[in-house]
Order: C-alpha cells, then sequence, then structure tokens
C-alpha cells in the first residue's frame, strides 16, 4: 500500500499544486529564485492567521564574534510571570528566510503558551556560509542568558526551538554550547529538522509529496557547506547528524512529517539521541509533508502538532 496525504492537507494542498503545474523548478543551486517564491508563500502562510493581540514584540541587537550587529526579535505575552523562555532559529533550507517572517508563527507560540522567545535574526548562505548562522545562533544564546535577569527569565530554564533549517541550526547550537562549555540550554525543540547534508537520495514514497525537495535540499547544504558538503569532513555543528557523541546534549523533543524528505535522519538522530541516555519525545506524522501546518493550519493534525509545541514550551 503506498503512502498518501492526509485529506483534510491534501485540500489545503491542492491550489497550491494546481497554480505550480507544469511550472519548471529551479535547477540546483539557484537560491534567488528559491528566495523569491518559498518567500511568497512563506509571507503568504503566515498572514493567513491573525496576529495575536496580547504579545509585545521588542527589538535588540547583539555582536557576533566576527563584530556583525545581529537582530534578535523578543516575543513575550502580557502580564506574563517570570518563568523560563525560548531561543527560536527561523526556517528556510539555510538560504532563506526572516525574523520579520516568522512573526506570525513565533507570537502565536509565545500567545499559547506564555513562554517569551528571543528570534534570532542569523545571517544566511551562501552569502554567509558555516560557522556564521550558527555562530550567530550562539550569539544569541548568549545574550539572552546575560539579560535573563533583566527580562525575567530563569537561565535554568531556556530552550532552544527551530523548525526546518532551523531545527538543524537549534541541534547544532546544542552541539555547539556543550562543546564550548557554553550557555547552559534545558531542551531543544527541533520542529522537522534539517540535520543531514548526506540526504540525497531521493526516496520514491516521498517524493510526489516533498514541499522541499531533494534538489532544494541539495541547494541548501550546498550554500552553507560548498564543495564539503556530502564529504567526510563536516562537522556536527553544521549537520548535527555527524556527532560522533550525542551524550550530555540537552532533552529534546522532535517531530517530523512521514511525507517529509528529513524523516529518516530525524528518526535516526531521535535513536541515536536516546541510545546515548538523552531523553526524547518523538512524533513520526503519518500523511504530512514538510511545513504542511503553515498552509494546512485548520486541519485535525495540523491542530495536534501545533498543542503539542506549545506543551513542550509550557512545560519549561
Amino acid at each position: 500500500m503506498s503512502l498518501t496525504l492526509d485529506p483534510e492537507v491534501a485540500q489545503a494542498l491542492a491550489p497550491m499544486a494546481a497554480a505550480s503545474a507544469g511550472s519548471t523548478p529551479p535547477p540546483v543551486g539557484d537560491v534567488a529564485t528559491r528566495r523569491a517564491v518559498l518567500e511568497g508563500v512563506i509571507a503568504h502562510a503566515g498572514a493567513a492567521q491573525p496576529m495575536p493581540a496580547d504579545v509585545t514584540i521588542t527589538d535588540h541587537h547583539a555582536t557576533a564574534a566576527d563584530g556583525t550587529r545581529i537582530l534578535l526579535r523578543w516575543y513575550a505575552k502580557d502580564g506574563a510571570a517570570p518563568g523560563p523562555a525560548a531561543v527560536f532559529l527561523h526556517g528556510g533550507g539555510m538560504i532563506l528566510g526572516t525574523v520579520g517572517l516568522f512573526d506570525g508563527p513565533v507570537a502565536r507560540y509565545v500567545s499559547a503558551s506564555g513562554t517569551p522567545i528571543l528570534s534570532v535574526d542569523y545571517r544566511r548562505a551562501p552569502e554567509h556560509p558555516h560557522p556564521v548562522p550558527v555562530e550567530d545562533a550562539y550569539t544569541g544564546l548568549t545574550w539572552l542568558h546575560e539579560h535573563a535577569a533583566d527580562l525575567g527569565v530563569d537561565p535554568a530554564r531556556i530552550a532552544v526551538m527551530g523548525d526546518s533549517a532551523g531545527g538543524g541550526l537549534a541541534a547544532a547550537l546544542a552541539i555547539l554550547s556543550r562543546d564550548r562549555g557554553g550557555p547552559a540550554i534545558a531542551r531543544q525543540i527541533l520542529i522537522m529538522p534539517m540535520l543531514d547534508d548526506r540526504t540525497t537520495t531521493p526516496d520514491p514514497h516521498i517524493t510526489p509529496f516533498a514541499l522541499w525537495t531533494y534538489d532544494d535540499n541539495a541547494t541548501g547544504w550546498g550554500a552553507l557547506l560548498g564543495e564539503a558538503a556530502g564529504g567526510p569532513d563536516v562537522p556536527a555543528t553544521a549537520a548535527p547528524a555527524r556527532v560522533a557523541d550525542p551524550a550530555g546534549l540537552p532533552p529534546a523533543y522532535i517531530e517530523v512529517g512521514q511525507l517529509d524528505i528529513f524523516r529518516d535522519e530525524d528518526l535516526t538522530y531521535a535513536l541515536r539521541l536516546a541510545r546515548a541516555g538523552v531523553e526524547v519525545e518523538f512524533h513520526l506524522h503519518p500523511g504530512v509533508p514538510h511545513e504542511f501546518e503553515s498552509i494546512a493550519h485548520t486541519s485535525d493534525v495540523a491542530r495536534r502538532v501545533i498543542a503539542d509545541r506549545v506543551r513542550v514550551l509550557t512545560s519549561l
């Protein structure tokens, strides 16, 4: 029996499929076209749901390791008591997206959970290849720890969180902070994370449903790593699936769709963490592709995945 889309998700995706029918996907390496198309999709999906009225957004800045000024956007629920927080890293395949494109989703997490979030406007590849993005993420984590008292944050209850490429950066940040003896991380919340530059062989069961395709993936990793992508010398702080020993990493929440090209690398990462003694909560959602919940946000499965993310944020 072949894999199929969840019926509600299929209905929500149908207009997008119809609009793209007959079009030629951009070739591997074409970053500019992917930015133009996919950032438009992200903006449209983000505007399809209302912005919460009870979340205040404040911009801060920090200086990265190379002296660059990095935007850090703080989202806090009005009247929320002091407590935990999360550092958020947005998706975009390492090559696209900005903090502003994800204002809606992040604000909705904060409104529903009461947990404030610091979103890091990390620099993107190929203009800024590894290690710039993960170092920018580390700058954000360090800044939040240094300003925890001012923001009413318990530094022992700070999580890292991200979706897609941002999930990969969150996992890489956890590895970097562990290996560097850096700020403590209470939990890593990895949403359909992009973890392994070696995911290059198309799965015929997934390919017909892939919203982030194998060509997109090759483009993203190639932009981040250049000729090193897929080779023997890629560090775990670029591709977390490469980590030699996961022991000592923070507890992890990981989720992915069964029709997502990241399925196998996420399953494998969850298993490796668990075998190394790291606490893991893992969800594999049948019938859904990558980033489905941003488009099919009224579907039952989208409501369930959002409820899980909010629950984890609340539990910090």
